[in-house]
């Protein structure tokens, strides 16, 4: 018994011995190693041959950080880059046209003009005194609701207009869904633009559409022909479905974007405008044949539909998230075309400003006093006061006013005294409603000094200094107080809005890439001024001391420094 136990105890033993004797004789096993890690593409030297500039209207660093997760097309791509995802649109007027104006130009509103996406000149001739930032009002056929489009009141040049300016060989280019958008891109000298109106891509007066935009409006005319079924949702955005009845609005937070044959205007509201876009940019690349010529070429585009649908639906419900999710796959299907064409390329993507949900949602998240502007607050219902106050008669009109927030003027053709008394009773009006935080008077702004250092640390007033214009600005700026949403009443198409001189409007994404540039990301606060003096270093362009409000930014990850243009 003793014995048969050793020998089951040794068997195991002996097994192993026999074993590993068998393998020292047995040829040893061929190790594959894995492949290398391919090489990282070289650091760019030189210039590139193509500058895309992206706008992303109402794109705001709050939507950035809540989608960023999610993106996989060319978001994802843009987000491997240099990252600035605190940049501020630092002024208080945190529109469309101004906002657009900072981007190519590098300097503030003050300094370009565009102080908002309207003004009055209440000495103009024509009715309703408005004049619109992207017309030529000397025009007759201009009106401020049918403009003829023009940059003439941009009173500085852009990056394309300094390129060419250097080399007369450079190409400027811009589309965009807005006129405003691609004229404050592009300037006064561009090569060919491209808007959307009347359910189609139209250029400036006079000028024939190339081939790309014929192209592109063939397709357009198809689309709205066939219409088209609601878009598909990503899972990921369930959490965002919820019906929120808006009365004339009708109900928000569960739309897909459903196209009806022959319903144009639904078009614009929706991702497919973003991609219609797109791909005109891209036909644009073609035709014109962008970054392959013999001087660089500036391309911008402004994507337009996250505003629309902000303004129509919010920017916390389903519509959003869906908009999200095609924005990424687009710009991933642009950039693959961009990288076909075997352009080298740099890209930079931002936004005009941010936006505030509906407050009736915002009222379900957490944040109660979200509210409805006071329709006091209206010009009409300012100009009903102010001549009741001062015992004015029903006409003349004395206060003017694009909106219940931002630049009031008072008519020019008033007796002196009563203007003056009339300026200073709106002023003090404005300046003690509970929804307003501040109001002040132009010779206020005028004696201010133009704001410095951080855009994070910028007193209300210097944020309504950066937007101000003698020429231009209102006679009392009003900026309304935190989460009060300037529409009293939503309706079709307009439920939530900007222009607010708070963070949710000004701050924005900020991200630029180039192949072989090592990516980094920087959270402190940069400017959307910062953009032109960035790119006119990256191209290696001189441009005069002076020529920008903002500062280069170093886009090299690594020990490289592109604000160097000795390079």
């Amino acid at each position: 018994m003793r014995r048969r136990a050793a020998i089951a105890v040794l068997a195991p033993f002996a097994i192993a011995v026999l074993t590993l004797a068998g393998c020292a004789s047995a040829p040893a096993p061929v190790v594959v190693a894995p492949p290398p890690p391919p090489a990282p593409p070289p650091i760019p030297t030189a210039p590139p041959r193509l500058v895309v500039a992206i706008s992303v209207d109402q794109f705001g660093a709050d939507l950035f950080a809540q989608y960023r997760q999610r993106f996989a097309g060319g978001m994802a791509r843009l987000t491997s880059g240099a990252v600035f995802a605190s940049a501020f649109q630092s002024h208080a007027a945190t529109e469309t046209c101004p906002g657009h104006s900072t981007l190519l130009t590098g300097v503030h509103p003050a300094r370009s003009g565009i102080i908002a996406n309207s003004w009055f000149d209440t000495l103009l001739s024509r009715a309703g005194k408005k004049v619109y930032c992207a017309e030529d009002e000397s025009d007759p056929a201009s009106t401020s609701n049918d403009p003829v489009v023009s940059a003439v009141h941009l009173k500085v040049p852009t990056l394309g207009e300094w390129l060419k300016r250097a080399d007369p060989a450079s190409r400027n280019v811009a589309v965009s869904a807005k006129d405003r958008s691609a004229v404050m891109m592009g300037g006064h000298a561009i090569d060919q633009a491209y808007w959307y109106k009347g359910g189609q891509f139209v250029t400036f007066r006079g000028r024939t559409p190339g081939l790309a935009a014929a192209a592109a409006n063939v397709a357009l005319e198809d689309r709205r022909a066939k219409g088209a079924l609601g878009m598909a949702a990503p899972e990921w955005c369930a959490a965002r479905v919820g019906d929120f009845d808006m009365g004339r609005a009708g109900v928000i937070g569960a739309g897909r974007f459903a196209l009806a044959p022959g319903q144009s205007d639904a078009l614009r509201a929706s991702p497919r405008m973003d991609a219609a876009t797109l791909d005109l940019a891209a036909g644009l690349v073609d035709e014109l044949r962008l970054g392959r010529g013999a001087a660089p070429d500036v391309l911008s585009i402004g994507l337009s539909a996250t505003d629309y649908i902000g303004h129509a639906y919010g920017n916390q419900g389903l519509e959003m998230c869906i908009q999200m999710a095609e924005l990424d796959r687009a710009l991933g299907v642009f950039f693959a075309k961009l990288d076909g064409a075997g352009i080298d390329y740099v890209v930079m993507l931002t936004a005009d400003h941010g936006g505030l949900d509906a407050p009736e949602r915002l009222g379900e998240q957490a944040l109660p006093q979200a509210v409805r502007v006071d329709p006091a607050l209206t010009p009409a219902a300012l100009d009903r006061a102010i001549k009741a106050q001062l015992g004015l008669p029903a006409d003349p009109q004395v206060v003017f006013g694009d909106g219940p927030f931002g630049d009031f003027y008072v008519n020019k053709a008033l007796p002196a005294d009563v203007r003056a008394k009339a300026i200073a009773a709106l002023a003090f009006r404005l300046g003690h409603h509970a929804q307003v935080a501040a109001a002040f008077t132009a010779s206020d702004l005028a004696k201010a000094p133009l704001p410095a250092g951080s855009p994070q640390d910028w007193t209300l007033r210097d944020r309504a200094r950066a937007s101000f214009d003698p020429a231009r600005s209102g006679d009392v700026v009003a900026l309304l107080d935190r989460a009060v949403v300037p529409i009293p009443e939503p309706g079709p198409g307009f439920v939530a809005t900007h222009g607010s001189a708070w963070d949710y409007d000004r701050r924005v994404p900020l991200l630029f890439w180039r192949k072989g540039l090592p990516g980094f990301e920087q959270p402190a606060p940069v400017e959307a001024v910062d953009i032109a003096p960035t790119l006119a270093a990256v191209l290696g362009l001189a441009v005069p001391e002076g020529s920008f409000d903002g500062r280069c930014l170093d886009l090299d990850g690594g020990r490289g420094n592109t604000c160097d243009v000795r390079r």
